[in-house]
């Protein structure tokens, strides 16, 4: 006679793990879209208002890092690391926490020339392109696999892409020359691929070198990383003879003084939300799941630019934005039909090991 107490209680335990679980993707996901949109509109008000600072621009998409030690100390982990894992030398997690924090300044610089001479929305439906660049790099680093649909999203959001590429209006950017314009949708275009092939190289740090299941792990990759990235930034700053103008740049500022202080400092605590939402989701699912809703803030910014900056949506943009949504949908699909393929073959192995029991 088989005994249905223990296996109620398993099935019991595992909807509490998966609701649990979609918990912690629908808070990632809204740190990433509300922290991307937020921030990408702030950095639009700073050159809008006179900023001109590339460096400072960058250095605040990781200068608001030290405020992620209050989850760090705050929120408990659990202290068992994954099965047959062990934890890695200082001088392997040095190399790895260097060489990603790098390659996040120099992608931050890119990201900040192309908002430079970009309207939010163009900047945005460019960026909705590195979900493209994600799956080819997830195919060949993470081992991810290729669908009909993950192919689909692909090409439509490579489609986008194109239509900004040849759209000839610099959405009337004051100063913006044609071939300034060029220059941001290539620099854009360019931190696009670099931010798609960083997501890959994340979860591969997750999966071969930390081999760690907790979330101390995840804040502890951003923080380090940020804490590079910064100090070149810093260094980008005084290099550049940048830092010599802030003082005049402030003054001179179109909102006055403490609204060009409250313009950095909230830019970077946003950029801080949304990449700590970025790392999770990484954590969570995987990379390419994580821009693929990376692709959604961007869908939301150009609507928000609308609101905010009155910016133009001409007919391109506008299929621009549908065909970026419909990317999106193809995957968000197909991860539910993973999702569902993956409970049914749980269920089974469940029904098999209670028939084992009879």
């Amino acid at each position: 006679m088989s005994d249905d107490g223990p296996l109620a209680n398993d099935l019991h335990l595992l909807k509490l793990e998966r609701c649990r679980w979609w918990l912690l993707v629908v808070v990632n996901i809204f740190f990433l879209v509300a922290g991307q949109a937020s921030a990408v509109l702030l950095g639009r008000f700073y050159y809008d208002q006179g900023g001109n600072s590339k460096w400072l621009s960058t250095l605040v998409q990781t200068a608001a890092f030290p405020i992620l030690f209050i989850p760090l100390f705050l929120i408990p982990s659990s202290q068992e690391a994954s099965a047959s894992s062990s934890t890695p030398s200082f001088k392997i997690l040095a190399s790895v926490y260097l060489f990603l924090g790098v390659l996040i300044a120099g992608d931050n610089w890119l990201y900040s020339t192309g908002l430079l001479y970009l309207s939010a929305s163009t900047y945005s439906l460019i960026c909705a392109s590195q979900l493209a660049f994600n799956a080819v790099f997830s195919f060949y680093l993470n081992s991810q696999r290729f669908t009909a649909l993950i192919l689909n999203s692909v090409v439509v959001l490579s489609l986008s892409a194109a239509l900004i590429a040849v759209n000839d209006d610099s959405d009337g950017l004051s100063g913006v020359s044609k071939g300034k314009y060029i220059l941001g949708f290539v620099c854009t275009l360019g931190a696009s691929a670099i931010y798609s092939l960083l997501l890959s190289l994340i979860q591969l740090s997750f999966q071969k070198v930390l081999k760690k299941e907790t979330f101390s792990v995840v804040l502890e990759m951003q923080i380090y990383t940020a804490l590079v990235a910064t100090c070149v930034s810093v260094l980008g700053l005084f290099a550049s003879g940048e830092w010599k103008t802030l003082h005049e740049e402030m003054e001179s500022f179109g909102q006055g003084r403490a609204s060009y202080v409250l313009t950095v400092v909230f830019t970077a605590v946003c950029w801080q939300v949304c990449s700590v939402g970025v790392v999770g989701l990484i954590f969570i699912v995987s990379s390419l799941f994580s821009n693929v809703i990376s692709t959604v803030g961007l869908a939301v910014t150009p609507i928000a630019s609308v609101i905010v900056f009155h910016d133009k949506m001409n007919g391109v943009k506008v299929i621009a934005m549908l065909l970026a949504l419909w990317g999106f949908a193809s995957y968000i699909y197909q991860n539910y039909l993973d999702d569902s393929k993956a409970r049914r073959m749980q269920g089974a192995g469940d029904e098999t090991r209670n028939d084992s029991v009879c």
